[in-house]
Formats: structure tokens, sequence, C-alpha cells
């Protein structure tokens, strides 16, 4: 279920041109969830309509997210899927919170905190 579900919310931000569009595969760094799925906007308006097609895509195919957070801002929203959870930022706000090298696996890579 998880592998269809991934596949349908990459193709939902590809259909409204969501930019660099990265998975990452974090069940050795989370109990939480399986899957990352970061996806960047042009603008507000463009997050949330990026977010709401997820959610849209996702609803119609029966997988009801958990939980939706920042969409009234438009800066960043988290759609909780569960082992899936999407983030659709706007480039400046994902270029600020680096959540790819947060996420990374590689040692290198990781934030310091």
């Amino acid at each position: 279920m998880s592998a269809a579900l991934n596949e349908l919310i990459v193709e939902s931000l590809e259909d409204l041109k969501g930019k660099n569009i990265v998975q990452l595969d974090v069940r050795e760094l989370s109990d939480v969830m399986d899957t990352l799925i970061i996806a960047s906007g042009t603008s507000s308006r463009h997050v949330k309509s990026l977010a709401n097609n997820v959610v849209e895509d996702a609803k119609h195919a029966g997988h009801q997210p958990l939980g939706v957070e920042g969409v009234d801002s438009g800066d960043w929203v988290l759609v909780d899927f569960g082992d899936i959870v999407v983030h659709v930022m706007q480039e400046e706000t994902r270029g600020f919170y680096e959540l790819e090298k947060l996420w990374s696996m590689e040692p290198g890579n990781r934030a310091e905190h």
C-alpha cells in the first residue's frame, strides 16, 4: 500500500509542476514514518495547491491523511499519511530548513544541533 500511495503522491505533485521532488527512505532513522517526500512550490498559492492536490488525489484513492498543517501560511505545508509524510515548501523555506540534509543517512550530511 505504501508504494502505491508513494507513487500517487509523486504523480500528484508532478501534475501541478512541483519542483525538485525528493523521496527519502527514513526507516532506519525514524520509528514514526518510512518515507519523507519533499517538494517545492514557486509561491504560497502554488504550495497550497500542491498540498491540496495531494490530499484530494489520495482521498479519491481511499487514503485519508491523518493531518494537514500549514495551509494557512503557505510557506510550508505538511501532509501526514502515517508511514509517508509529505512536505511542500517554498524554495526559500526549504533552503533554510534543509530537510534533505537533516534526514540524510550519510554522517557528513547530517546537520549538527
